[in-house]
């Protein structure tokens, strides 16, 4: 398995995976809008997304946003979007990818990634947790719908 920085050119390989993910938020398949959104991103280098591939197949996605933590002044990475398609669960694909965001948010000198999982999604939980991933106990984080 190898994982590497997605580029643009990694697109159309990214968005379907990105598909995959927002069906299984149960949210209607649109490769169109995926492919727009993600393009989006990679050419006003709003995120990093890392891929994995098993061979010249992607399997798997990794998807960061850049903050600031203004009491540290330094760089925080929200840990927004991970995804390995079902075949290759639990063989260690994402581990793989946790990783490869965890090394690269060392190289940009930040002070720490953050991530909010659902409450029913036990086994994203356990995977955080495996890795050193706490909950949170000092903040309370509020949502405004909007």
């Amino acid at each position: 398995m190898e994982i590497v920085l997605a580029r643009l050119e990694h697109l159309e390989e990214v968005s379907k995976l990105f598909d995959q993910y927002r069906i299984f938020y149960q949210q209607p398949s649109n490769l169109e809008a995926v492919t727009k959104f993600l393009q989006q991103r990679f050419q006003n280098n709003d995120s990093t997304i890392f891929l994995a591939s098993n061979g010249e197949y992607k399997v798997g996605f990794i998807q960061l946003y850049p903050s600031f933590s203004s009491v540290s002044m330094k760089r925080v990475w929200i840990l927004n979007d991970l995804f390995v398609e079902e075949a290759y669960r639990k063989k260690g694909v994402a581990k793989l990818l946790i990783s490869a965001a965890e090394k690269f948010a060392r190289e940009t000198e930040a002070v720490r990634i953050i991530l909010a999982t659902q409450v029913s999604n036990v086994a994203a939980q356990s995977l955080y947790e495996s890795l050193g991933y706490t909950k949170d106990e000092d903040f309370f984080h509020y949502v405004l719908r909007i």
